[in-house]
């Protein structure tokens, strides 16, 4: 007997079946599921289904001050099945943070900032001697189901004086620990964007990739995506958005589009202020200024789901197939005139709202 069966199922792309779950798998696809069940949730006609929403750009660890948040208002309750929470934490709090989410609802990953007490102060890379080889190494140990890759910020509050350094040792833990993912903040400089992207490779995720700021993508002279950036896209550098409170900007999200430049993977960059207060909001919100921008929904979809789960491994996440996690988002879009924000103040109107009803994880059920 299944555990539950998702009647009347339907894909953003107007796939249609039955999904039945068994002990938080995906264990049957089907037009019609006739094996006997406990449960049955039938979708409406006006509900679609997706494999769950991911946001690979969050910050999560409640104890924070500075930037933090609560796993399931940033997760579940937004119909997010999967949160990775971005570097807050890093060796010496590590440990606390995976076992304060284990009470979470939501799948909750983390990245290892590469700076012992994670980000504590906004400059937490100005002083080198908080990047230790061996408080790394053993937590990366410890917690091997815990993190899924390493994160670096590289903006000019964040590194004081130490200039590119802190990459170059992130880059050197990277390759001593199996090709961990490694997931890099890029903001104003120093160090130039042109340095950080010399230094990444293939599979290396660029977080707030449509910032606004001077060294960003875009040059603010002829109002293309500049030469070296695009050496670095072709090259296989992951473009993410992490939009948070100021790194998404329309007109440069724009222009890349213009120009044949996507994003690889939306991600919100969510924590307790920009929740409450804007511009973020949730991740669907995010979603929907991307849908602004001239994404499809079908390219949305598989950029927060699919497309983060391989950029960090997440196995038996981001399809809908048999196997997989029972994680799933189930949605709307509703028509409408929705006033959003990007991060430097500019506003857009969204025709078409996408609202999660229901949340599903390992099989259970949750409403929005």
């Amino acid at each position: 007997m299944l555990d539950l069966v998702v009647r009347n199922a339907k894909t953003i792309d107007g796939q249609k079946f039955d999904l039945g779950i068994s002990d938080e798998k995906i264990v049957e696809i089907a037009d019609k599921i006739t094996n006997k069940s406990q449960n049955e949730l039938a979708l409406t006609d006006d509900q679609y289904l997706s494999p769950g929403w991911i946001d690979d750009h969050v910050h999560c660890y409640e104890k924070m001050t500075l930037y933090y948040d609560y796993p399931d208002e940033v997760g579940v309750n937004r119909g997010v099945t999967t949160v990775i929470d971005a570097g807050t934490t890093g060796a010496e709090n590590i440990g606390n943070f995976c076992e304060l989410v284990k009470k979470a609802k939501t799948n909750v990953y983390a990245l290892l900032n590469i700076s012992k007490w994670g980000i504590v102060e906004q400059d937490e890379l100005a002083d080198l001697t908080k990047v230790q080889h061996n408080a790394v190494r053993d937590a990366i140990e410890k917690y091997p189901e815990f993190i899924v890759g390493l994160k670096a910020r590289m903006s000019k509050t964040v590194i004081g004086s130490s200039g590119i350094e802190p990459l170059r040792l992130a880059k050197e833990f990277q390759s001593e620990y199996g090709g961990l993912p490694l997931m890099v903040h890029v903001g104003s400089a120093p160090p130039e964007l042109s340095e950080i992207m010399d230094l990444m490779d293939s599979g290396d995720v660029l977080t707030h990739c449509f910032n606004g700021k001077e060294n960003g993508i875009l040059d603010r002279t002829t109002h293309k995506i500049k030469d070296f950036v695009w050496e670095g896209y072709k090259k296989g550098i992951v473009f993410d958005i992490g939009h948070g409170t100021d790194s998404f900007n329309f007109e440069v999200a724009k222009q890349a589009l213009n120009e044949g430049m996507i994003s690889s993977s939306i991600s919100s960059d969510i924590y307790v202020r920009n929740r409450q207060n804007g511009p973020v909001y949730d991740l669907a919100t995010t979603m929907e200024k991307l849908f602004i921008v001239g994404y499809s929904w079908e390219e949305i979809i598989k950029q927060v789901t699919e497309a983060p789960a391989k950029n960090f491994y997440l196995k038996g996440k981001g399809k809908l197939a048999v196997g997989f996690d029972a994680d799933i988002t189930i949605f709307t879009l509703k028509d409408s005139e929705k006033e959003v924000t990007d991060s430097n103040g500019n506003t857009c109107t969204v025709k078409q709202e996408i609202i999660p009803v229901k949340t599903i994880i390992g099989g259970q059920v949750y409403d929005n």
